[in-house]
């Protein structure tokens, strides 16, 4: 019980963060390209990546606060499912072009900032 509510309460925080990132950079950045979901996703990555690296190398958080920041606020703040629906909505709009470079850079910039964020984190603490 004490990990699920770990996990809502981190999903709470991360869903917060993830709307607050949307509705700021979501202003600015226009409604022809995805990048509030391209940017969380790879962020999300970096911090999963640096979460990761710092609890093999510094840290061992307890199950719960694992759980808390990994599916809670990181699982809240990223949005793959968000991810799937523009790549379709890319593809209904005939921007078969944009679907495969939205695809595309969100898979591999969002796993190179995951490797990055763990490099760092071993970098800074070993």
């Amino acid at each position: 019980m004490k990990i699920l509510l770990s996990v809502a309460l981190g999903g709470a925080v991360g869903a917060a963060a993830r709307y607050i990132v949307g509705s700021h950079f979501g202003s600015w950045s226009g409604a022809g390209f995805p990048w509030t979901t391209l940017t969380v996703n790879v962020v999300g990555s970096l911090a999963l990546g640096v979460f990761a690296g710092v609890s093999a190398f510094a840290w061992s958080p307890t199950a719960p606060m694992r759980a808390f920041i990994t599916v809670g606020v990181l699982g809240g703040f990223t949005t793959f499912s968000a991810f799937s629906l523009d790549v379709v909505l890319l593809f209904e709009r005939g921007r078969l072009e944009l679907v495969a470079l939205y695809a595309l850079a969100s898979v591999s910039v969002a796993v190179g900032a995951l490797f990055i964020g763990l490099k760092l984190a071993r970098w800074f603490l070993t």
